[in-house]
Parts: C-alpha cells; sequence; structure tokens
C-alpha cells in the first residue's frame, strides 16, 4: 500500500506511475477523499475538546452553585455531533483505505516503460541451447511415452490443468526440490521453513493479492485460502512485528505445494505442465531495510540463477517493463528458461523488490540503530525455483534419442545414483 502523504506531495509521480502501469489517474480523487477526512477528524477533535472544556465549567458553576444548565445542554447537543464527526471520518478512511487497496507499486526509475512483455528488456544469457541429432520432444510426449506421466488419471479425479507423476520422475520432482533447498540453505544463508498452506485475508490482503485477485485463489468453504505461492506464508511471518535493525536481513526459503485458480490466459499452455492449478515451486522470501533492497534484490536472483547454472540449463534474465511486472513489484527480474520443443525461453523464477509496499500492508517495522521511531521494512520474494518447470526444462533439454531422460549430474546423488530415467 503506498503512503498517503507521499501522494499529496507527488500526485503527478502517482499519475504519471498509474498510466505506466496502463491504469486510470486518481491522484486527485485519493487527496479529496483524504482532505474530507482530515477536515472530519480536525472537527471530531474540536468537538470532543469542547465537550471537555464545557463538562470542566458545569463542574466549577456547579461547584458555586451556579446555573450550569445551558452548559449542559451544550454537552447534550455536541455528543451527537461528536458522534456525526466520528462516523464521518471512518467512512471517508475506509473509503480512502478501499482505494488505495486497489494501487499497484510505484515501479522505480530504472525499469523499463512500455505496455506490456513486448517492452521487457533483456539483460543477460547464460548457456547456449543444445543441438539435437533428432527433433526435439516436448515434455508431455516424453513423460507418456516413458509411462512416468498421466494426465488421464488426474484428470478422472480432478479435471483439467493437473498431472499424476509416477516412479523415477515423481522421485526426480523431488530430488530438484531438496536440491534447491539444500543450495539454498547450506550456500546461501536462507533458513528452511515449513509455512501453512491455509491462511486468513490479513495475510493475503498484506502481500497484495487482495482485494484484487481473489478470483485467482482457491478459498475454503470456512474462509481460509489456499496458498499461491508460499511468498505469502513467508512474508507474513514479519507481519505486526518490530524487529531490530541488527536482526536484518532474514531470508527464508519453503518448498510447497502452490494452488491458482486462474492458470493462465484462456487457451495458452492448456497441454502439459507449464500452468496448472497445483503446482510445487521453491520460494524465496527477503526482509531487509531499505538502503540494502536493492542490493538483495540483486543477490537473490544470483541465488535463482545459481540453480540454472548447476543444473546446466540455458537461460536469460529479463528487466520486466511497467505494463508486465505484478502489482506489489517496485523491480522485477524474470528468469527464463530455454525449452527446446517450444523453441523459446519460458519464465522459470520471478524476483521482486516490493519496497515497502507490503511493510505498510502487515505494519512490519524495524527500529534503526541510530535515531528515533520506527521504519518499515522492505520485503522481497523470488522463485528459486518453480519446481514442475525445471522439471519440464530438464526432461526436453536432457531428452536423448532413444527417448530416454539423462539425469543432471548434481541431482544423481538425490536419486540414488540413477543416470537415466527409462520406461
Amino acid at each position: 500500500m503506498l503512503d498517503i502523504r507521499w501522494i499529496r506531495e507527488n500526485a503527478a509521480a502517482l499519475d504519471a506511475a498509474l498510466e505506466a502501469r496502463r491504469m486510470a489517474p486518481c491522484a486527485e480523487q485519493l487527496i479529496d477523499i483524504d482532505q474530507r477526512r482530515r477536515r472530519h477528524q480536525t472537527e471530531f477533535q474540536e468537538l470532543q475538546n469542547r465537550r471537555n472544556e464545557a463538562s470542566k465549567a458545569i463542574g466549577k458553576a456547579k461547584g458555586k452553585g451556579e446555573d450550569a444548565a445551558a452548559l449542559m445542554a451544550e454537552v447534550a447537543e455536541l455528543k451527537g455531533r461528536i458522534q456525526a464527526a466520528e462516523e464521518a471520518e471512518r467512512a471517508a478512511g475506509e473509503a480512502l483505505d478501499e482505494l488505495l487497496a486497489g494501487i499497484p507499486n510505484i515501479p522505480t526509475a530504472e525499469v523499463p516503460r512500455g505496455p506490456d512483455e513486448s517492452a521487457n528488456v533483456e539483460l543477460r544469457r547464460i548457456g547456449a541451447p543444445r543441438n539435437f541429432e533428432h527433433d526435439p520432444k516436448d515434455h508431455v510426449d516424453l513423460g507418456v511415452a516413458l509411462g512416468l506421466m498421466d494426465f488421464d488419471a488426474a484428470a478422472r479425479m480432478s479435471g483439467a490443468r493437473f498431472v499424476v507423476l509416477r516412479r523415477d520422475l515423481a522421485r526426480l520432482e523431488r530430488a530438484i526440490a531438496n536440491f534447491m533447498l539444500d543450495l539454498h540453505t547450506g550456500e546461501h544463508g536462507y533458513s528452511e521453513t515449513a509455512p501453512p498452506y491455509l491462511v486468513r485475508d490479513e495475510a493475503v490482503y498484506g502481500v497484495g493479492q487482495l482485494p484484487k485477485f481473489a478470483e485467482d485463489m482457491f478459498r475454503t468453504t470456512n474462509g481460509y485460502w489456499l496458498i499461491s505461492t508460499s511468498e505469502i506464508a513467508l512474508t507474513n511471518l514479519v507481519r505486526e512485528q518490530i524487529l531490530e535493525e541488527g536482526e536484518l536481513p532474514l531470508r527464508f526459503t519453503a518448498y510447497t505445494p502452490c494452488f491458482r485458480s486462474e492458470a493462465g490466459s484462456a487457451g495458452r499452455d492448456t497441454r502439459g505442465m507449464i500452468r496448472q492449478h497445483q503446482f510445487p515451486k521453491v520460494e524465496l522470501v527477503g526482509i531487509t531495510t531499505p538502503d540494502q533492497s536493492e542490493a538483495e534484490h540483486e543477490r537473490m536472483t544470483a541465488c535463482a540463477e545459481e540453480v540454472l547454472k548447476r543444473l546446466d540449463l540455458p537461460y536469460r534474465v529479463m528487466a520486466l517493463s511497467t505494463g508486465d511486472m505484478g502489482f506489489a513489484s517496485r523491480k522485477t527480474y524474470d528468469i527464463e528458461v530455454w525449452l527446446p520443443a517450444q523453441k523459446a525461453y519460458r519464465e522459470i523464477s520471478s524476483c521482486s523488490n516490493c519496497g515497502d509496499f507490503q511493510a505498510r500492508r502487515m505494519k512490519a517495522r524495524f527500529r534503526p540503530k541510530e535515531g528515533k521511531g520506527t521504519q518499515f521494512v522492505h520485503t522481497l520474494n523470488g522463485s528459486a525455483l518453480a519446481v514442475g518447470r525445471t522439471l519440464v526444462a530438464i526432461l526436453e533439454n536432457y531428452q536423448q534419442p532413444d527417448g530416454s531422460i539423462a539425469v543432471p549430474q548434481v541431482l544423481q546423488p538425490y536419486m540414488g545414483g540413477l543416470t537415466r530415467l527409462s520406461s
């Protein structure tokens, strides 16, 4: 959530940022509601002060035996006016909060300006796509032919956009996740965490998923939300907390299933495992100070890249444009892995710096070593990586002419020494 004080002083900058994000300007509307709220607040305080003065005057008058009827009538009349001013202030405050809750974060100056993904900027490309002696098959044809990937069984029990993985392919998925967790905890300094998969409204609101993206998520009949990413749970570990600056940065990682009711654009990626309603992911979350958040963003992205380097998978890093970045993000890097069957790079990680946007919604602060008061923390999150998409990339990039799949060297210890998947 944005700071209304910042909006008062930077109305033009807000409207320019909203225009870059393909949204209508609303700074004037916000400021008008805020002015109305503050007028009612001032009126409420002045009326309370007058009632207190009149109440004291009543006591003095009675102590002197003087007539206090007029003062008592005034106090009675003030009661109704105070209540009306308080209700008006509350209503304006709720209207302001509702409008603020739907406004995305402000992109930083270096974010590419543009309407959509066509304006994204490639920053670097690592590794060269393999040369195959045969036409590379996609992951669906490979997995089904091996008898290790079953979409029909999943459809019978759950419908479209689900899959059943069997035997060595199920083990490979687990191996990928374990490798990622060991790398991030053992070498990158992240703390492994096992968070809840069900969270309440305030947790989802805290990271910016509510109210705007409610339709993208699954909700239980008793009011819980299934996490669409463990970012929700990990970031909310610091909600309503005041941390000491010396505790920061905090770095969390988790391997969880994720659930999304909106699995992508209609008609896109309906085949295979690219977009599913349920998918596993290893997530990274960072909590840090404002002056360190940019460096932490670069560090987090490098940690995610390291997974692909050790798996020897070709990839590129993209700076997302204002028209393509997420609601809560002020700056995002996407990491895209090469898929031979599609002859294209596809997103496998998105690393975002959210600044203090989520912290304001969660009331997450820290106490600086020097100076008084508290400040909002900065929050960051990134997939490191999406496990299912990593599995897809391994199947397609490590396929052999006979349809078997070579197991990347770094994963072989997690597979009991198995070097190849075959039927």
